[in-house]
């Protein structure tokens, strides 16, 4: 009999360590699938992985060629019997939209007599709300742009280098206007469509 009882108490002391390793077995799996939906959230929401180009709806998005802009701008183009644009198959995979300012910008140059007198155009590849904020902010774009002529050296107007220098100048003077009013630039070039300089 006590052969018998030895043998019941090995079994009971048998049980009970297959039965907590069951239960940790399946606290660990509990935690396994709590923690893969965590992670899987996390990259959803972009905080981890940083795959996305992108974040938030606010943040205009690059438009491939022959993709219909969300936001373009109603009777956008100029002649409206054109047609829709052909595109190339060469060069960027995104396309360009332009924004031309209708005055011309003068201002005297940096510690010299001479003026300068430049008609501009901007471009982008992502979507119309960055022209339409342009347009919006056409006010404080002009001012920056002619603070930045203002501090432009003569000797930088005559050559090809000092015109491109001049040209990433506009550009980070627009974009840094529309990131303080609208949280982000998106021009990619500034453009000029005359060039006078007395």
């Amino acid at each position: 009999m006590a052969k018998a009882k030895d043998k019941a108490d090995d079994k009971g002391d048998e049980a009970k360590p297959k039965g907590g390793a069951m239960k940790l077995v399946i606290v660990a799996l509990l935690m396994l699938v709590v923690g893969a939906g965590g992670a899987y959230g996390a990259f959803a929401a972009g905080l981890i992985g940083g795959g996305r180009e992108e974040a938030g709806p606010d943040v205009p998005k690059l438009v491939r060629k022959g993709d219909a802009d969300p936001y373009a701008s109603a009777g956008g183009g100029k002649d409206k019997d054109a047609g829709e644009p052909v595109y190339g198959e060469g060069g960027s995979e995104f396309r360009t939209a332009y924004y031309s300012f209708e005055e011309s910008f003068t201002s005297n140059l940096s510690d010299s007599p001479g003026l300068i007198q430049v008609d501009l155009a901007v471009s982008t590849q992502r979507d119309g709300r960055v022209l339409q904020w342009v347009k919006n902010h056409e006010l404080a774009i002009r001012s920056a742009v002619l603070v930045q002529l203002a501090a432009t050296p003569e000797e930088d107007v005559y050559s090809p280098e000092g015109r491109d220098k001049l040209s990433k100048r506009l550009t980070d003077a627009v974009n840094a206007v529309l990131e303080k009013h609208e949280g982000f630039g998106g021009i990619d070039e500034v453009h000029f469509e005359a060039f006078l300089v007395q």
